[in-house]
């Protein structure tokens, strides 16, 4: 995907994980475009595109934030993304990123309140939201699942687990780039904020299938 395409190798190395994190995001869903199929994985999927906006208030590289995607989700008892798209503020994160999880973090400039309105540039790309929180602040408890393709047709699946408060939200969109603007869909999504948590991401393991 041209969004994720960098050729620097330099990046400072980062610790290996887990990676426990405070967090706040937006979250936001739709159904998938026709063109998003190509983008995702190959096998059994879901016509879900799940996106969001992070706000790392902590981690092992240091705050830092991020924008991720997942075109389609993969089917499997518990559905998973595969991210082809994925962005930080932090290089220790890129190399966090392609060396723990096999996902092609690149880097960009952010601004704003990620429970507001937020945007994320990068050289060819840019993701503008706008989350509108409604309802009340509930508990959440869950995870996760990143299974990244990897050559020769396995996996590399890791989970995130996340425990926190959330709120319901309404979240405009809006996306550009070379392949984004064909599957992000703008407009205004279904969505939740992680008003506060905790989340720690796991180490991967390499599966043959789903």
């Amino acid at each position: 995907m041209p969004e994720s395409e960098d050729e620097r190798t330099d990046y400072p190395v980062s610790p290996p994980p887990p990676w426990p994190a405070a967090v706040r995001a937006t979250l936001w869903w739709h159904r998938s475009t026709p063109d998003a199929a190509q983008y995702g994985p190959t096998g059994a999927t879901l016509p879900i595109t799940l996106a969001m906006m992070v706000d790392y208030l902590d981690s092992p590289v240091g705050p830092y934030r991020e924008v991720l995607a997942s075109p389609v989700l993969r089917r499997d008892l518990i559905p998973a993304m595969a991210v082809p798209f994925i962005a930080v503020d932090s290089e220790p994160s890129v190399h966090g990123g392609r060396e723990h999880w096999k996902l092609p973090k690149v880097l960009a400039k952010f601004d704003g309140d990620v429970l507001g309105d937020f945007s994320a540039t990068g050289a060819r790309w840019s993701v503008a939201t706008s989350a509108a929180p409604k309802g009340p602040e509930l508990p959440i408890a869950g995870g996760l699942t990143f299974a990244q393709p990897i050559p020769g047709g396995a996996v590399e699946r890791a989970t995130a687990r996340l425990r926190g408060k959330f709120r319901y939200a309404r979240v405009t969109v809006a996306a550009e780039g070379p392949t984004l603007s064909r599957w992000l869909c703008p407009g205004t999504h279904h969505g939740i904020v992680i008003t506060s948590g905790r989340m720690s991401t796991g180490a991967s393991r390499v599966v043959s299938r789903m």
